[in-house]
């Protein structure tokens, strides 16, 4: 099957066979496992202090008192003097079980089911229907999978990467992903992770390039070498068909057979 190469004028300037990885049947089953396997790898441990909640020299009081046999703190004037310490049921105690550090995270998966869900991820970048279900901004664009001449790849500046996609007609995906910025709900917005996008297109290329740093500054937008692709790239949140645009180095290294 061939699809047209555009040029960063938005130009239909020729075609090129699609490689046989676009064709691979499109297992959402597969990629949503592959997706929590890469996305799992980052996940940091943690546990609280092993002596948390233990340094006190609290005692029970034993019988006799007319009060539960809890540890207690000690001494008379002291303001918390006589409140439970140390045990799990009382306020200022230990957790009864916290989270463990031994405790295994990260979800394994085989080499060759990986290799499956990048294929079929890859597969899903062609059906215009899976991208318009991620919410994906087409309407501009001529065709799917978009492909462009490897001019791309030397753009140095993020302005004329924001003009070569605007001739492209994924620019309304990237304004999309722009206005969706928002404060994230919860305490993760005191621990780095602020603000919430949605993603913009993706751009693969060939290998290192201008374009990396250059397309990295627009909202959403994310730019790979064709070799580190992986589903949490091509499907984020496991959701397979997600806005790709290629270039035609990319295309031909995919050729090659890579992913088998």
């Amino acid at each position: 099957m061939k699809v047209g190469v555009y040029s960063v004028d938005g130009e239909r300037v020729g075609e090129i066979e699609l490689p046989p990885i676009f064709e691979e049947e499109i297992r959402p089953d597969v990629i949503k496992r592959a997706f929590h396997a890469s996305h799992s790898a980052r996940i940091q441990p943690w546990a609280p202090d092993v002596m948390a909640g233990k340094r006190t020299t609290a005692e029970p009081w034993g019988k006799g008192h007319g009060v539960s046999r809890v540890p207690r703190v000690k001494g008379r004037r002291y303001s918390a003097a006589g409140r439970g310490a140390f045990s799990p049921s009382t306020v200022g105690g230990r957790r009864a079980h916290p989270p463990k550090v031994e405790k295994k995270l990260r979800e394994r998966i085989n080499r060759k089911e990986r290799r499956l869900a990048i294929r079929s991820a890859i597969a899903a970048t062609k059906d215009e229907k899976l991208v318009s279900l991620r919410g994906h901004v087409i309407k501009g664009i001529k065709e799917l999978p978009l492909i462009v001449s490897d001019e791309f790849e030397k753009m140095g500046k993020s302005k004329r990467v924001q003009e070569a996609i605007q001739k492209l007609g994924a620019w309304g995906d990237v304004e999309r992903a722009k206005k969706s910025k928002k404060i994230r709900a919860g305490r993760g917005k005191m621990r780095g992770r602020r603000y919430r996008q949605a993603v913009a297109p993706l751009i693969v290329v060939g290998g290192d390039c201008e374009l990396m740093k250059a397309g990295r500054n627009l909202p959403g937008v994310e730019v790979v070498p064709v070799d580190n692709l992986n589903a949490e790239l091509l499907a984020p949140g496991g959701i397979p068909g997600r806005l790709t645009i290629w270039t035609e180095s990319a295309i031909r290294k995919l050729a090659g057979g890579m992913f088998s």
